[in-house]
């Protein structure tokens, strides 16, 4: 089943390591548990939030991986972001972990489209006190970049991704005239399962993948660098 986090489908979020030399360990593999044991801290509104999305079914495992949330957090802290531009909010659980890592005064604008999924969201982002510091805009991701104000133009320090894998190039277009110099971009399930390697599948997300990997590889004005967390992070530093 394939997931759309900013168009309300379904889609992919847990990825396929197979624990072979090179690959990201199986879930199940006592590697992966370690990692998670001594790297992950998830409190228990994180931890209630994560139960109640996956109660939604199969949709519910598009939940963010904590190892992934934990790294989100990481990353704001890191590049000191103040303006965060998110693509893709589903339940919140990404938006939680970035908007409890703002400094003071740090905001978050979060698009998505499914007002029921975002719901859930707000009332985990009330009772965490970070509700302040995000902004919801309900509505295709598109529309709402392209109707930022020209100001807002190298106004984000830093991008999370996690929607439409066919909007993936469009939305790295879009965050690298919104990042400033420096900014940072986090495309999640950029392994799409494994699906990227296996050149019999022509898929129009896959292809889309492999198209902002390109895209990011060879843009001269970007860094990239792919992190084999979950299914896949790409990061990508506007120069």
């Amino acid at each position: 089943m394939t997931t759309d986090r900013s168009a309300g489908s379904a889609s992919r979020r847990s990825g396929a390591g197979a624990g072979q030399a090179g690959r990201p360990p199986a879930p199940g593999d006592a590697l992966a548990g370690y990692l998670a044991a001594v790297s992950v801290r998830e409190d228990g509104l994180k931890l209630r939030l994560r139960n109640e999305t996956r109660a939604l079914g199969p949709q519910g495992q598009m939940i963010l991986g904590a190892a992934q949330g934990a790294l989100l957090g990481f990353l704001v802290g890191l590049t000191n972001a103040r303006q965060v531009l998110e693509i893709g909010t589903f339940t919140g659980y990404s938006t939680l972990c970035m908007a409890e890592a703002l400094p003071p005064g740090g905001h978050i604008l979060a698009c998505d489209v499914s007002e029921e999924w975002t719901a859930m969201a707000r009332g985990y982002w009330h009772e965490a006190g970070v509700a302040d510091r995000i902004e919801l805009r309900l509505g295709p991701a598109d529309a709402t970049l392209q109707a930022l104000p020209p100001d807002m133009a190298g106004g984000f320090d830093m991008a999370f991704v996690d929607a439409d894998k066919t909007g993936y190039p469009a939305y790295l277009a879009a965050c690298k005239r919104l990042l400033r110099p420096g900014g940072l971009a986090v495309f999640d399930n950029m392994f799409w399962g494994g699906s990227v390697a296996d050149p019999s599948d022509t898929g129009a997300e896959t292809a889309a993948i492999r198209q902002t990997l390109a895209m990011a590889a060879e843009d001269a004005e970007l860094d990239h660098s792919m992190l084999a967390v979950g299914d896949g992070l790409l990061l990508v530093r506007k120069k």
